[in-house]
């Protein structure tokens, strides 16, 4: 995270997992008197969905997701949370309108999904409007 005041802070793996933050969510960062850091998520932006397939990078042997022709880092923290192992299909969370090197796992997919199903339809719409209960979004 980097502040108003142009500082970097270090966002915690499981907060950052948990909140399923994407690139250019705005944070709110509280430092108490005691010196604990409060985060909280204040601005999403504009989400959208992409499946890929958990792979080992082959410079780095991290776990990335490829998904199309990219592959996109992930927090540890999200891997082990959800027991993900290599091979698994999984869903991830991305900036809308911008590109990024990292992505934030919203589930992982055991046994895949329909060769037929087209995941943007969905993007950025509220429970209510998705006909597909698989994958409602909760922005």
């Amino acid at each position: 995270m980097i502040g108003p005041d142009g500082k970097t802070y270090s966002v915690p793996a499981n907060y950052a997992s948990k909140s399923k933050l994407v690139d250019g969510d705005a944070l709110k960062l509280t430092i108490a008197d005691d010196g604990t850091f409060v985060y909280k998520q204040i601005g999403p932006v504009e989400r959208r969905r992409a499946i890929g397939k958990l792979i080992r990078d082959p410079e780095t042997d991290e776990f990335v997701v490829q998904a199309g022709a990219k592959n996109y880092k992930l927090l540890r923290a999200s891997i082990t949370y959800f027991k993900a192992v290599e091979g698994d299909e999984i869903v991830v969370l991305l900036p809308q309108n911008a590109e990024s090197k990292w992505a934030a796992v919203e589930n992982i997919i055991k046994g895949g999904v329909p060769a037929d199903y087209v995941l943007d339809e969905h993007v950025n719409k509220e429970p209510a409007e998705v006909d597909d209960p698989l994958l409602p979004v909760t922005a």
